[in-house]
């Protein structure tokens, strides 16, 4: 849209007329100034965007085997016959409802800001096939207005021109690619057992090694065992880590965190954060939390397992999301429960479960 605005702009400065350009001016103000009883999705500029695929919002596996099994026209052609019937709802259905929670708290707060999560539908699903997802946003009453369907062609180039602070999807290529691009995502995972998810505070979870903070401390304990990362952490404690892939994200949820804080609603925050990490408090701990405050950024509660399992903590925490660099520990929370996402990024990507995996032999 901007690039069309500032065509329009050109266009009218080049007739170089001045009643263009108060009209184009009274036309774009008619339209910011139009009433509806329904919230209207926040100016790109000012919002927090979250984009998810169809995917991940909606449960569309059997969707997915008719296209993977009969071929595209099968799959449009089933979606048009269906369209009438919502789909089922997928492992960011719960995210996406805590943000509309979070939205309608803020509006009250502060009815005319603009600074609110803003979730963008992106998926490279043909226009065909819009009208079931509609119609699935609709029947569920989800505050989703904006679309991006590519028809077949892969949607990342869409997400910086959508201004996007978190993309999150099934296909693990599409999110490497948006990670590449400097734009935190995830793959995300349903969970094997159902648990019951506030409906009132939006519970995120992060992992610190290659999910905040870059995975230079993973590298060390990789290559050289942990008595060498004690020894590294120890001597570089008041040395700031670089940053992860999501710390973006979690700067983006403290910068919300704040409009609460300020009247008075730190107790009541619908927001909450948590670091859940394999990393020993006292033998690593303290480079993570003087981190995180030379950034300027808080963590609701912090959490070091010292190597236990993350599952049963998650299990107690029922966050709607737990991103993990590491697949072992996203195994491990979609068995008790937790909605999960993998981040595939850094050192950990070449090694499961503490082992190297070896290189798959070229087909001669």
């Amino acid at each position: 849209m901007s690039e069309i605005k500032h065509a329009q702009a050109a266009s009218t400065d080049a007739k170089g007329g001045p009643a263009e350009e108060t009209d184009w001016a009274a036309a774009k103000a008619h339209f910011e100034n139009l009433k509806s009883t329904k919230p209207r999705p926040p100016k790109p500029k000012y919002a927090v965007t979250i984009a998810v695929s169809s995917r991940t919002l909606f449960d569309m596996v059997a969707e997915r085997k008719i296209f993977e099994e009969e071929g595209l026209e099968k799959y449009v052609q089933h979606q048009q016959d269906h369209e009438n019937e919502p789909l089922k709802q997928g492992p960011a259905f719960p995210f996406v409802k805590a943000l509309m929670a979070v939205n309608e708290r803020l509006r009250k707060l502060y009815p005319e800001s603009e600074e609110l999560f803003d979730i963008v539908l992106m998926t490279n699903n043909h226009a065909q096939v819009g009208v079931r997802l509609m119609n699935s946003i609709n029947h569920y009453d989800l505050t989703i207005e904006r679309f991006c369907m590519t028809g077949g062609q892969s949607p990342i180039g869409y997400l910086k021109a959508y201004m996007t602070n978190l993309y999150l999807s099934k296909d693990g290529k599409k999110v490497q690619e948006a990670i590449e691009e400097g734009i935190a995502a995830a793959i995300m995972f349903k969970p094997d057992v159902e648990s019951q998810l506030s409906e009132t505070q939006l519970r995120v979870a992060f992992d610190g090694d290659a999910v905040l903070f870059s995975d230079e401390s993973e590298i060390i304990v990789k290559q050289h065992g942990l008595d060498t990362f004690f020894e590294h952490e120890k001597q570089h404690e008041n040395k700031p880590l670089a940053q992860g892939p999501l710390k973006c994200f979690l700067e983006a949820l403290g910068k919300l965190q704040k409009k609460f804080y300020a009247k008075n609603e730190r107790l009541n925050c619908p927001i909450r954060t948590f670091l859940v990490t394999a990393r020993s408090a006292a033998s690593s701990g303290a480079r993570v939390l003087k981190t995180l405050r030379s950034w300027g950024l808080e963590i609701d509660e912090a959490l070091f397992l010292a190597g236990a399992p993350k599952g049963p903590l998650l299990q107690k925490i029922r966050p709607h999301i737990f991103f993990d660099d590491q697949m072992f520990h996203i195994e491990g929370a979609k068995e008790m429960g937790t909605i999960a996402a993998h981040v595939p990024y850094g050192i950990g990507q070449k090694y499961n479960k503490g082992k190297l995996i070896e290189p798959e032999k070229q087909q001669k």
